[in-house]
């Protein structure tokens, strides 16, 4: 062979060789963390999802030995790939698109196909950490809808992956829905009770539930190994949790209302202008922006969603726009704002439901320890506290009541003065229970140190409306209960 034969002979093996390689070549597109339902309302729902690079998260990778980290001011970058960490599931560069319907009577996850409706592809890219979120508009009221997210590498490759499930709009004010949904807290995640995800998540989908309000601290930055001090490690705190199969599972059919609180923000306690050195060179600001990128959120982080004629759900904001902790308590210091606190009891006023319920990321009843200072329970702001709960004493508020998170135990309480009832739904797991301060005998008639989560449910009996708050332990076990009628 000559020379000239031989480069012929060593470009045309080149070319099959990448030909047979590209042929062959795995998608890079897959959807690992499935997708998340959120914000539905009675014409509009928010799909939020994420383009992987591989169909499952990393189980076997490196993981810290211990929960916590020392708070050490300066930052040392890890020399561990996020990649190479245990939970991690990186993201890849492709295209998404939605199609839904309203589901057949036969199967929720199937389209009738006489009104489906399929989005454009949208690319993602590393900006936006590889989400996406749909924001799907001209729905009907009381209708199952189902929906797929499809995936795929580019405009010039197959779809790589799918990912089906359905969720349920609400009814119109007018007409009577039956309603029940959850109340969760404390997902931390070295404090699993199962490799795959939470018990409560399995158990909680045995309800059928129509919604889910995940009430804050979804995700530890501060806390848990290893510490967000970066951007990407922020994220890798949502990849982790989010991609464990019992939550993918879970959300395939049943959308939430996720509201934030302090871990899954910046860090314990913290306000905008707080200054945390352990903490940098990852901020507030960046906190912030990372929660609306990894919920399917809409426009305010405060808001309220009507559920049929028995339910008014009010869900709050209680970082944005906090005074700081340490400052002196009197009228000038908040929680929730001006502009939120006027909106809520302005809205509060406005409903007719036969039940309206406030979910909280903090509690405003109560009592929590005396070393705390980030709640209306505490002394650190108890003029808004105060305030709020004699204002709905004044307003007579016979059908209100709060449903709140943060707390590691479970409580009913009953504020002394007011008559205010606040369920707590205790932290995700039997292993992040702890810090009461004790049972009050004189506030509250139901106290655990466990974990669980809280379930309400608005449904009628011999025809008039009622409310059933239960807690149940991990497993699903209902511990207490709580009927209440419509004082309507």
């Amino acid at each position: 062979m000559t020379g000239r034969q031989h480069r012929v002979f060593l470009s045309l093996w080149l070319a099959a060789t990448i030909c047979a390689c590209n042929a062959t070549r795995l998608p890079a597109a897959h959807l690992a963390m499935g997708f998340r339902v959120g914000e539905v309302t009675q014409s509009s729902a928010i799909v939020w999802t994420r383009v992987t690079a591989s169909p499952e998260r990393n189980w076997n990778g490196i993981s810290e030995p211990q929960k916590r980290e020392d708070r050490v001011d300066r930052f040392v970058p890890s020399t561990t790939a996020i990649a190479d960490r245990q939970g991690a599931c990186p993201g890849a560069a492709g295209q998404v698109r939605l199609i839904y319907a309203p589901a057949t009577a036969a199967d929720a996850d199937k389209p009738a196909a006489a009104n489906t409706r399929t989005t454009d592809w949208a690319a993602v890219s590393a900006a936006s950490d590889f989400t996406h979120q749909f924001a799907v508009a001209r729905l009907k009221p009381n209708t199952v809808y189902s929906l797929e997210v499809q995936a795929r590498d580019s405009a010039d490759s197959d779809v790589s992956a799918r990912h089906s499930g359905s969720f349920r709009t609400p009814a119109d004010k007018e007409q009577w829905q039956d309603v029940s949904f959850g109340v969760v807290t404390g997902q931390a995640y070295w404090d699993l009770d199962d490799r795959d995800g939470f018990h409560i998540y399995p158990a909680m989908q045995k309800l059928n539930l129509q919604f889910l309000v995940p009430t804050g601290d979804t995700v530890y930055y501060d806390s848990e190994s290893p510490r967000a001090r970066t951007v990407e490690l922020a994220r890798f705190h949502w990849h982790r949790m989010y991609s464990l199969p019992r939550l993918v599972e879970f959300h395939r059919r049943v959308p939430g209302y996720w509201e934030k609180d302090d871990h899954d923000t910046w860090c314990d306690d913290c306000w905008p202008t707080k200054n945390v050195p352990w903490m940098n060179p990852f901020t507030f600001a960046e906190g912030l922006s990372i929660f609306r990128e990894q919920a399917p959120m809409g426009e305010k982080t405060y808001r309220t969603v009507r559920w049929g004629r028995g339910l008014q759900v009010w869900l709050v904001e209680g970082r944005d726009f906090r005074s700081p902790n340490d400052m002196p308590d009197g009228p000038d210091k908040t929680i929730w704002g001006k502009e939120q606190l006027d909106w809520l009891k302005k809205s509060i006023l406005a409903s007719d439901a036969d039940f309206r319920i406030l979910v909280s990321p903090t509690p405003i009843v109560g009592p929590d320890r005396s070393s705390k200072a980030d709640n209306h329970s505490n002394a650190a702001f108890a003029f808004e506290g105060n305030h709020f709960r004699r204002w709905t004493r004044e307003q007579e508020l016979d059908n209100f009541y709060i449903c709140c998170g943060d707390r590691h135990w479970q409580y009913m309480s009953i504020d002394p003065e007011t008559r205010l009832h606040e369920f707590s739904c205790g932290p995700a797991s039997d292993e992040h229970a702890g810090g009461t301060p004790g049972q009050d005998a004189d506030v509250q008639p139901f106290h655990r140190v466990r974990g669980g989560f809280l379930s309400v449910a608005i449904s009628l009996r011999d025809g008039k409306p009622n409310a059933a708050f239960r807690h149940h332990d991990v497993h699903g076990k209902v511990v207490h209960e709580f009927v209440a009628p419509s004082g309507r």
